[in-house]
């Protein structure tokens, strides 16, 4: 198999999927790994769009629980081994490998892929992977590998420096996604957020070093079956118009920044933001416009911020109008006090999305 291996802060998953969807395309027999899910654990583990089946993996994990082993092996590791096993055994002739975390010792990074790539830099799992952005990037660097080209998809002047040593200490040739101009690619027909465009270029820069033709109309049909390819789901996905809702994944502070600055409305902005207990909350909080009405949510999974934690954050934001326990509850009633111009945008976690009914959502496997 052939790994194409994707680190980065934001746009991990998107990228994975973009290539994802053009190696499909291509007729190749395409492993896709990401995380987390949304509604489904399978959705971790697809081949060419379709998910491992129940079966398959109650047989992995009933065979790890079966060995003997002299160590405890974490979720995300038992995950890794079960994607790979059934890739291979699905003779998959690419692997695009999301990181779950960091790059040097994530569980991913036992593989020799033919390019890597890293998407951005910016501050996320700070009490895992560092607290400024070059020590970020050094642990997201971790996944260079000797004669290996990497592709960084955003050139930052606190990480450019980095990047260049450590990808010249490897005899690694890199590129800069940005720093490609020259191509007649129409990629402005999309309608992207410019987040998404940055993904997008940095997923057609690497195909293009793997030696892929991109025409028109290759990268064309990448979007037409994008969904059908690789399940993503959730990257400012609109579930409704007049009013318009969105629902997206972003938890991050560079990632919530980038979401708002696309976003345009005539009438009001609501939001329903939910938010895991290690985000720092009252920063991001403050990302949002003065005039939008927020409100705060809990979701059901145990890394949700506590009802109490929201309480304290309500008390300090006049702006926070109520707080959920429950997302469905939330969009129900917030979408009786919309009028068609508004828009009601439900983000902060993958985990508050996963909560949101399936039948709301219009998702299908």
């Amino acid at each position: 198999m052939r790994f194409i291996h994707v680190a980065g802060t934001n746009g991990k998953g998107s990228t994975c999927s973009y290539l994802a969807s053009f190696l499909s395309n291509e007729n190749e027999k395409v492993g896709l790994f990401t995380s987390p899910h949304i509604f489904d654990f399978r959705e971790r583990i697809r081949v060419n769009g379709t998910t491992i089946s129940e079966q398959e993996v109650l047989d992995f994990c009933k065979k790890v629980k079966n060995m003997d082993l002299n160590f405890q092996p974490s979720f995300f590791e038992i995950t890794l081994a079960m994607a790979l096993q059934y890739f291979s055994q699905q003779q998959c002739t690419w692997v695009v490998l999301e990181t779950g975390m960091g790059g040097r010792l994530d569980a991913t990074n036992v593989v020799r892929p033919e390019i890597c790539i890293i998407t951005n830099i910016g501050y996320d799992h700070t009490q895992f992977l560092g607290e400024t952005l070059e020590e970020i990037a050094e642990e997201k660097a971790g996944i260079i590998k000797p004669h290996v080209p990497v592709v960084i998809g955003k050139r930052q002047i606190e990480t450019r420096n980095l990047f260049e040593q450590i990808a010249k200490n490897n005899n690694s040739p890199i590129y800069f996604a940005e720093d490609e101009k020259s191509t007649n690619w129409e990629i402005e027909n999309y309608d992207l957020p410019p987040y998404q465009v940055s993904n997008l270029k940095t997923a057609l820069k690497t195909l293009h070093i793997l030696g892929f033709e991109l025409m028109q109309e290759k990268i064309d049909t990448l979007f037409t079956k994008l969904t059908k390819n690789t399940g993503i789901y959730a990257r400012l996905t609109k579930i409704q118009e007049n009013p318009t809702i969105y629902l997206d994944v972003s938890h991050n502070i560079d990632g919530i920044s980038e979401t708002l600055q696309y976003l345009k409305t005539s009438g009001q902005l609501h939001v329903i933001y939910g938010c895991s207990q290690d985000k720092d909350a009252r920063k991001i909080l403050s990302l949002f416009p003065h005039n939008c009405m927020l409100n705060l949510c809990t979701f059901s999974n145990n890394r949700s911020i506590s009802y109490d934690a929201a309480k304290t954050l309500r008390s300090e934001d006049l702006r926070v109008q109520e707080i959920f326990r429950d997302v469905n509850e939330a969009i129900n009633k917030i979408k009786t006090k919309l009028s068609p111009q508004d828009l009601l945008l439900v983000t902060g976690s993958f985990f508050l999305i996963s909560d949101v009914d399936q039948d709301v959502c219009n998702f299908s496997r």
